[in-house]
């Protein structure tokens, strides 16, 4: 597992303790309180400066008996095994301090209920966090696929830890050799299974044809030479690149060093890389999309209604995008155009008023009326809330693409697929329809060249009254 995952893991496991030990103080005190045959209990304002005691006390033994330093929720006797050792340390350290306090008035009953309520919940949470990792990680990161390049045993050595480590999301794709006639040569005995070994040259196929999101070079000193172009293309694709041999190719990517297990790797990525960053832009996503689609849904009802109303056909329109990494996904919208819009594009391409792959007309004759004034003010995107909560999109983010239009990129364009899909973008602050097909995807590298939570905001408020006013809209 890469360091760095581990470590965003271990943060979510000390938060969650953190809060658990204070949930579980004062579950305790409302027991206790409840405790009629006993000495009657100081009320509850006394008790207010021992929570974040109670809470640090737990967060610090757990970080000093080292619980967190590499979190492996296969291995059973741990659930058990570390919540244990964090009780019986920091209740032991409480009582110990309560007593060099002397402060009588606090309970050892409700100190004792605490330490109980408190083991317990640790252990759920890690046999639920066990049961539920995979969704989790789906929900909120997906499945990571990598493409090992080379046949070294650093590379066989790799797989096997990707292996150990698909229930985390991490899947291994395949191997490519420098040798085009080693494919059938590579020895995977040692793995749980066959891979299909590609030669090096079919790499940048595989790039466009397959989600490929990270690559990881572990090839012989010899061979540097030969892998330095597909590393390049990598990186032109916008494709996470790890090496497990100490090069320095002069590259533009932010290069970072990282540990898998043992193993040293140097990192290199054009795409944004703070995790935790990335993480809090989809939660922030989803709060906000479910929100928005409980405080909206009279105008999606009363937006479906007009739909039906006043033309034939479904009152919602769904499309294939690419999304992050070139994944397919079907988009949701409502129905701006006549229900046989699709077949009736090829009549109209002479009538395309955008250069580049994009297909768009200004004043397009398959409109309806209520669509017209739908995509004016970009009320017909509103359905797409349901791929923000999905996972599919985020409010900020480039536009994502149909399929054909991705075969016609150029290989620097294709770097923009590396960020999740939007709503909106620098795009829309610029023309939105207006732009030429080579600004736009310039806008969108740019952005995500100088990603940032404050970004987003500041796109997200000023796309609000170029969205109210119309402009730029087709």
């Amino acid at each position: 597992m890469f360091a760095r995952h581990n470590r965003m893991i271990c943060v979510l496991y000390v938060l969650a303790d953190t809060l658990m030990a204070g949930a579980s103080f004062w579950a305790a005190y409302g027991i206790r309180a409840h405790l009629h045959s006993v000495r009657a209990l100081y009320p509850a304002v006394y008790y207010l400066w021992l929570t974040p005691v109670v809470m640090l006390t737990c967060a610090g033994v757990g970080l000093a008996t080292g619980i967190y330093r590499e979190i492996r929720e296969e291995v059973l006797h741990r659930v058990f095994a570390d919540p244990v050792k964090v009780s019986l340390i920091s209740t032991t350290l409480l009582f110990a301090f309560i007593s060099v306090l002397k402060a009588e008035y606090i309970s050892r009953l409700l100190l004792g209920f605490y330490a109980v309520i408190d083991l317990v919940a640790m252990v759920l949470f890690r046999l639920l966090a066990r049961r539920l990792s995979g969704r989790l990680r789906r929900a909120f990161a997906g499945w990571r696929r990598f493409l090992l390049v080379g046949d070294t045993p650093g590379a066989l050595e790799i797989a096997r830890t990707i292996e150990s480590n698909e229930n985390r999301g991490n899947r291994l794709d395949g191997f490519a050799v420098v040798d085009p006639t080693a494919t059938d040569k590579l020895d995977q005995r040692s793995l749980r299974q066959r891979y299909p070994v590609y030669s090096l040259n079919q790499v940048p196929e595989l790039l466009r044809r397959r989600v490929i999101d990270e690559v990881i070079f572990a090839v012989s000193k010899d061979e540097l030479d030969a892998v330095e172009q597909t590393f390049l293309i990598c990186e032109e694709e916008g494709v996470r690149t790890r090496l497990l041999l100490s090069f320095f190719p002069q590259t533009y990517s932010k290069v970072s060093f990282e540990r898998l297990r043992e193993m040293p790797l140097l990192t290199f990525s054009t795409t944004p890389e703070n995790d935790y960053l990335l993480l809090a832009k989809r939660v922030v996503d989803f709060l906000m999309a479910l929100a928005l689609l409980v405080i909206l849904s009279p105008v999606l009802l009363a937006l479906a209604l007009l739909i039906k109303l006043t033309s034939r056909g479904p009152v919602l329109y769904s499309q294939t995008r690419c999304g992050l990494g070139g994944r397919q996904f079907r988009v949701y919208k409502f129905r701006s155009m006549r229900a046989d819009a699709d077949s009736l594009r090829a009549e109209l391409r002479a009538l395309n008023e955008v250069d580049g792959p994009v297909f768009k007309i200004k004043n397009d004759p398959r409109c309806t009326n209520i669509g017209r004034l739908m995509r004016k003010f970009s009320l017909d995107e509103l359905p797409q809330l349901f791929n923000i909560l999905k996972g599919d999109m985020s409010f900020v983010g480039p536009r994502p693409p149909l399929p054909e239009e991705v075969e016609k990129y150029e290989p620097w364009q294709r770097r923009r697929l590396r960020m999740k899909p939007g709503l909106t973008c620098l795009w829309a602050l610029e023309g939105r329809s207006g732009l030429d097909f080579r600004r736009w995807m310039e806008l969108d590298l740019e952005y995500i060249d100088r990603w940032s939570p404050a970004l987003d905001w500041k796109i997200l408020v000023k796309t609000i009254p170029v969205v109210l006013s119309g402009k730029g809209a087709s």
